[in-house]
This record gives C-alpha cells, structure tokens and sequence, in this order.
C-alpha cells in the first residue's frame, strides 16, 4: 500500500514538472529575447518641435535606420520645459530598447539652468552614440563697421558696454555661447536676448545689435545674400559649410571654443546586447556619404561616437554650462 502511494506521488510530482515547463514555454520572454532586435518599431522621443535643424536630422537618422535594421524608427517631437517632458516620457518608458531619448548640450545646460530636475541625464540615461555636432557663427553686418572679430573686440574695449550681441532667448546655447564669450574676453557688452531667430536677423539688420550668436541654418539665407559677414565659428576647426570663416582662435580668442551637439541614449538599464546594435548601426548611417551631405547643408557634421565618448562630452559640457550660467547670474527656473 505504502509502495503504491509512494508511486503514485513520484507520478504527480513528474505531471507537475512537465506541466511548470509547458507553462514555461508559454509565457512571453522579454522583448529583446523574442528575437534579433528590433523585433517591432522604435520610437525616438525628441525635445524640439517639428521643422528645426535636430528634428531634420533625427528624421534623416531614422530613416536610415529603419532600412538598415529592418524596423520603423518613430520620431516624437515632445517640446517643452527644457528638455524635461520628453526625458520623462522615456524614462517612463522600458528600459528595453524600444523609446529611446534625443539629447543634446541643452541637457547639460538644463542641469545648471533649473533649481533640481525630475532626473539624473547621468544616472538615468544609458548613452548609445553622438549623432551629429555643430558650431555657433558670430556674425556681423556686412553693412557695418565690424568685417572680423578683432574690429569688433577693439571697438568693445575702446567703447565698454555701448555694443549689443544679439541672440535668443536666455539660456539658450546661443546665448550661453555669447555669456562664455563676454566672460573669456572680460569684454563689456550688452546681451540682447531676443524672442525668435528671425528677431535677432532682422535687429542685426537695423544695426539694433553690433554683432548675432546664431546656428548655421538659421543664418544661412542671409550669408547667401552677403547682409551677414561670419567673423567667426566657434569649434575647434572650420567648417566645411563656411570655410572661409576663421575659428575664434584663428580670431584672435583662443581660449573660446563652443560645440553644440545631438546624440541617442536609452533608459537606464538597457540591455547591453541592444545597445551595441544600436551603436553599431548609427555609426554606420553617420558614415552614409549621403547623410553627411545632407547634414552639412544645415551646418552639422554627422558623425557618431562610442558611448563612452558622448557620455564623458554630457559630463563635461555639464560642469562648463552651469560655471557659464552661474557667472552670469542667469537665474534658476
């Protein structure tokens, strides 16, 4: 009987092991493991509205990746409070590969610019690649006195706080661009923050302001039409769009260098395996003849990193914003 009963319980605890496996080979298994990522489409959440120079590329990115990797790239434009929306909207998001986040130097500016963020770009965020970099032009009237930057840097110093640098809104790259250059020089002039680019294009015009702090796409119409004279680009080399332009070192201010730049990172906690498809993958659409072409018509140089490198730049471009914006007595949102 004892033997009989002893049996019979080897035989239940067998049917429940074999009933725990085909449960197993039921259940779903996470995303990435269904199969070779991706396996379904990718959202990019960006922090800009539609039609600027980062929703362009993002949109050209995505393109190129969708046919590279087999799924849709979605670009989101998800604008609004500095970057905070849409770096919410991700971190709420999978840590699976499938949202993944837009970020530029106007996250590490974010980090100085409000009193505490909903977020650590650091810690939360898992960086993939660079997408693309691009320079700050200092431009004057071609109309005006000031045809380089050391006519403008001479007039500056012989007429302290009379000239106006024009730019949009406080706490804008542009601006901060223009806060860095004032604090390298230890020249005085005003900061004029305007509402819109075009604002700032047409006071330059009205000789409103003595000189502008803008991106290349914006200002591109008017170099074309000669009304603008570019004194000066802000990176370390000359740009392939403007060669003829010097770098502010060339100018005559060495210690001023400012590189504006997009990348992709994840959620914190994406799996390793996915993120290196990724890099892999934008490396390679950064490398596309074709998209570095169309990239440089907007001033950008498309070009991808490891993830060690764009998170070393977020690191560094943090501390050098909040020393600029706290220097400048730019107040806290």
């Amino acid at each position: 009987m004892t033997e009989r009963r002893n049996l019979a319980s080897r035989r239940f605890v067998t049917m429940l092991g074999f009933a725990g496996l085909a449960a197993m080979s039921l259940a779903p298994l996470p995303s990435h493991a269904q199969g070779k990522y991706p396996d379904k489409p990718v959202k990019l959440v960006l922090p800009f509205g539609a039609g600027g120079v980062a929703d362009i590329t993002t949109r050209l990115v995505a393109e190129k990746l969708s046919e590279k990797l087999g799924q849709r790239f979605v670009v989101e434009n998800n604008p609004g409070a500095g970057g905070i929306t849409a770096a919410r909207a991700v971190l709420q998001s999978p840590a699976d590969g499938y949202t993944l986040a837009v970020l530029s130097n106007g996250t590490a500016v974010s980090v100085g610019l409000f009193k505490k963020l909903p977020f650590d770009p650091l810690k939360d965020f898992a960086p993939v690649s660079a997408m693309g970099y691009f320079d700050l032009i200092f431009v004057t009237n071609a109309n005006g006195p000031y045809k380089t930057l050391g006519d403008f840097v001479k007039a500056a110093k012989e007429k302290p706080g009379q000239l106006n640098v024009g730019t949009i809104a406080a706490g804008s790259s542009q601006n901060l661009g223009a806060e860095l250059f004032k604090s390298v020089t230890g020249l005085d002039f005003v900061i004029v923050p305007f509402k819109t680019s075009g604002d700032v294009l047409v006071a330059l015009e009205r000789n409103d302001i003595q000189m502008a702090s803008e991106f290349y796409a914006a200002l591109r119409g008017s170099l074309d039409a000669k009304k603008f004279i570019p004194v000066a680009v802000s990176g370390t080399k000359r740009g392939e769009y403007l060669p003829d332009a010097p770098t502010a070192a060339e100018a005559g201010v060495p210690k001023f260098e400012v590189t504006s730049w997009n990348a992709i990172f994840a959620p914190a906690g994406t799996p390793p395996d996915v993120i290196a498809t990724l890099n892999k993958a934008l490396n390679e659409v950064l490398a596309d003849p074709e998209v570095k072409k169309k990239a440089l018509e907007l001033g950008i140089d498309a070009r991808g990193s490891t993830p060690e490198d764009i998170q070393a730049r977020l690191k560094d471009d943090i501390v050098k914003w909040t020393q600029v914006i706290e220097k400048a007595g730019i107040e806290k949102r």
